[in-house]
């Protein structure tokens, strides 16, 4: 027995669980003695297994051996990513509180909360404030906030791998680094899932030279991936017509569970999943409900109680329900299509079964065939533990940027103090003294070029140095926009009769005409008017569209693009095992018939000719995003051997290039167009990256306060921001093209949208594969469903049908 296990406080919590039927994990145990002789550090553990005990049971515990250490007032800040999770784990650790006999209170602390509430957290805090990134920020910009923090022991960031290589997780970098300040004996932890890069995970945590631990529990959560099968194999697969069919098999897996969540990709998925839901079983009327980040706050709450009590059968959610609280009656989950990454995957078969030791349970419903081989590759990346990495942004200028204006607000900084600081953030090792002193110019006077704009000169520099703002109004609007997420322009939706349904992204309200119809929350809805960034609607019947929203496809991540490549390989292999290939096979033999399976040493390029024109297809199996990047540096490197214009079309597994002349491709210069040398260079020809840089702007000037996005009782535009921005971007361009954030604007463009790493090594492998042409006059199995993305964008949906029924008879014509 270590002499942990003899202190006054492991022997309380021990008898507490007890009672309670349950015995503390080794991983828990490891945590609370490692608190307890002063480490930081980052808890890994599965969903379900008590990860937020871990770390919260180790200040209790602390606390109950030594409370002679502790002062009166805040001692733990414990960060979260979503304001739905916050009043679930304040419950929770108020409950485990008071049941030990602490007279403690645990806080909330976000955009939630009521402002009665705040100000009383202001005059006297709880012990343990449960808040988001943005609250955390808030705080620092209040007058004399150093007080509320003095006495603090610890912080702790949960689900750390959700934050991390995001804009948030940089404002909780510089947050601790805030903390550490008022406290230099604070102690930092963090909880995350699996992710492929832990190691680093915990230096962008925890970057300073304290004692510092990884505590990884042993216990691993056993998984059931079960594949939906449609009745048959067809001839060509196409995305988004398995849907209907597959309902009716999908609705005894929800009758059989206690409670299932349904999971889709996107919003209007999510919309059209409960419908078909709805139709496929009537009686599930007032049984299953939908969860997307656009409903009714109200509406999402009552529906998370109802899930967790046990009376809802089923929900249909987007990736709002992929983290957060403990819905024990849940058994099931059902992933709608692919869920494109292993980690995601994970996370959400991880919210079935959430007690330890019990079994999470998910199926897998394909959107079209193919995806069945994806389904396969999941297995396999699981089955050898292979989890994408997150990662960390670096020189985040946009949001250190609005955290030195939230100190300026607060109660002021000196620049040079800061500055030593800062450099000790992970996002900030790299910065340049140059850099430094631009930054501090801009807050200032606007800096070089905006010096002449009297609402550029924020901060203003005192006789002693301090750094501060003086102007209530400059402070007042810098709180109302603080946040490092910036949305399109959402518009309420109200019925005309009154009534609150939910949020609707301005540019997909912007295309619908007055009496058009669209679906929200489940409901057929008829615009009435829209008046002041807010949508007046009726209820209609009848069919309607589902709101589409920017970013709402995911891209498959490299590593199921390994594995997806690899189940390919030796799709046809009569010793494959894979359920899912083996239903395949009619398929992927038709494929093979008609051009090639690619091995894993292989690249498959196709060119098709037919009534339409010619088509080039090729398929570097590594996601939408990299393929869109590709396509058009492809297009740019074939229009320079002769004249020639394409539309262009992509998936994840590939994509066209369709042009009514001739392609001059040969086996001869394939080599050429596929090279890597000066592979970015071609990229920047290929496409518009000053366009791209400038619409990127966009998020960095409202981060940076350059432009202001909230006023007191109103939200301005989307068009009104991007004109705004835009014209910033052009005088920076043209006065100071060396700005730090038109500079931070092209790297975003590169890393993010240009996907310049992924592009790379994509072409160092195609460089290393042999490369495979074939010639065929119909599409085969796996160009069809491109070439079928493509039809959809410009054609009714009747048409699209009428279109698609053609192409399949010309194809089995073509056999």
């Amino acid at each position: 027995m270590s002499n942990y296990e003899n202190t006054e406080g492991f022997k309380i919590i021990q008898n507490w669980m007890m009672e309670k039927d349950n015995s503390p994990f080794k991983f828990q145990i490891d945590t609370w003695q490692k608190f307890g002789s002063g480490y930081s550090g980052m808890v890994v553990a599965p969903t379900g297994f008590g990860k937020t005990f871990s770390v919260f049971l180790a200040l209790i515990s602390d606390f109950l051996t030594n409370p002679e250490k502790f002062k009166k007032g805040l001692k733990m800040i414990w960060i979260t990513p979503l304001r739905s999770l916050s009043k679930d784990i304040a419950k929770a650790m108020q409950e485990a509180i008071d049941e030990i006999g602490l007279d403690w209170t645990v806080g909330v602390r976000n955009g939630d909360t009521d402002p009665k509430v705040r100000q009383q957290q202001v005059k006297s805090m709880p012990e343990i404030l449960v808040v988001t990134p943005e609250s955390l920020h808030l705080l620092f910009g209040q007058k004399n906030n150093e007080r509320f923090f003095n006495n603090m022991h610890c912080v702790a960031v949960d689900e750390w791998h959700e934050l991390l290589g995001s804009k948030r997780g940089v404002m909780v970098e510089l947050g601790i680094s805030q903390l550490v300040h008022y406290v230099p004996k604070i102690k930092i932890w963090g909880i995350t899932a699996t992710i492929g890069n832990l190691e680093e995970a915990l230096e962008v945590l925890i970057p300073y030279d304290i004692k510092k631990t990884k505590i990884t529990a042993k216990e691993q959560k056993k998984i059931d991936i079960l594949s939906v099968f449609p009745d048959e194999v067809e001839l060509l697969p196409w995305a988004g017509h398995l849907g209907q069919k597959l309902a009716d098999k999908v609705v005894p897996i929800i009758l059989e569970s206690k409670s299932t969540i349904v999971f889709t990709n996107t919003r209007s998925q999510s919309e059209m999943w409960y419908q078909l839901l709805l139709n496929a079983f009537p009686d599930f009327a007032g049984q299953i409900a939908i969860h997307h980040s656009s409903i009714d706050a109200h509406l999402r709450i009552w529906i998370e109680e109802n899930l967790s009590s046990g009376k809802l059968k089923a929900v249909v959610s987007t990736s709002s329900l992929d983290l957060g609280i403990d819905f024990k009656p849940v058994d099931t989950v059902i992933q709608i299509g692919s869920a494109k990454g292993v980690a995601r995957f994970l996370q959400r078969a991880g919210r079935s079964g959430h007690s330890p030791f019990e079994t999470s349970k998910i199926f897998c419903v394909p959107t079209h065939s193919l995806e069945l081989i994806e389904v396969a590759a999941l297995k396999e990346a699981v089955k050898q533990k292979v989890i994408e990495p997150r990662e960390p942004q670096v020189l985040c200028f946009d949001v250190l940027v609005q955290f030195l204006m939230t100190l300026a607000v607060g109660d002021g900084f000196f620049p040079d103090e800061v500055y030593e600081r800062i450099k000790k953030v992970y996002t900030f090792q790299e910065i340049r003294d140059e850099e430094w002193k631009a930054i501090i110019d801009f807050l200032t006077i606007g800096g070089s070029a905006l010096k002449s704009y009297e609402e550029y000169h924020k901060v203003v520099v005192m006789e002693d140095g301090l750094h501060k703002v003086t102007s209530r109004k400059i402070a007042m609007l810098h709180r109302m926009n603080m946040g490092a997420i910036v949305s399109d322009a959402m518009l309420k939706v109200k019925f005309i009769s009154g009534g609150y349904i939910g949020m609707v992204e301005e540019y997909f309200i912007s295309r619908l005409k007055k009496e058009e119809k669209f679906i929200l929350a489940g409901r057929v809805l008829e615009v009435a008017m829209i008046k002041d960034m807010t949508v007046f609607v009726r209820a209609s019947k009848g069919k309607a569209q589902a709101p589409s929203y920017l970013g709402g496809r995911l891209p498959l991540s490299s590593n199921l693009g390994h594995f997806l490549r690899e189940k390919l390989s030796g799709a046809l292999n009569p010793k494959a095992s894979d359920k899912e290939l083996k239903f395949l096979h009619p398929l992927l033999a038709n494929q093979e018939k008609r051009s090639h399976i690619p091995k894993d040493d292989e690249f498959l390029v196709e060119l098709i000719k037919n009534r339409e024109g010619y088509h080039l297809f090729m398929y570097p199996f590594e996601g939408r995003l990299v393929h869109e990047v590709m396509a058009a540096l492809i297009a740019y490197r074939i229009s320079k051997l002769a004249p020639i214009s394409f539309s262009m079309a992509m998936n994840d597994y590939g994509f066209e290039l369709f042009s009514d002349k001739e392609i001059p491709l040969t086996e001869e210069n394939l080599d050429k167009i596929l090279t890597r040398d000066n592979l970015m260079t071609d990229v920047i020809s290929s496409i518009n990256a000053a366009e791209m840089a400038r619409r990127k702007f966009r998020d960095i000037a409202v981060i940076s306060g350059m432009v202001v996005q909230n006023f007191p009782g109103q939200q301005r535009s989307n068009k009104s921001l991007q004109s705004s921005a835009g014209l910033i971007f052009k005088v920076l361009e043209d006065h100071d093209p060396n700005h730090f954030l038109v500079r931070q604007a092209y790297t975003e463009v590169f890393n993010m949208q240009l996907q310049e790493q992924r592009v790379v090594e994509a072409f160092k492998r195609i460089e290393k594969s042999k490369i495979i042409l074939k010639f065929a006059n119909t599409f085969t199995p796996l160009s069809f469903p491109i070439k079928v993305d493509s039809l959809r964008q410009t054609l009714s949906s009747e048409g699209l049908d009428a279109r698609i029924q053609k192409l399949i008879q010309q194809a089995k014509k073509g056999r």
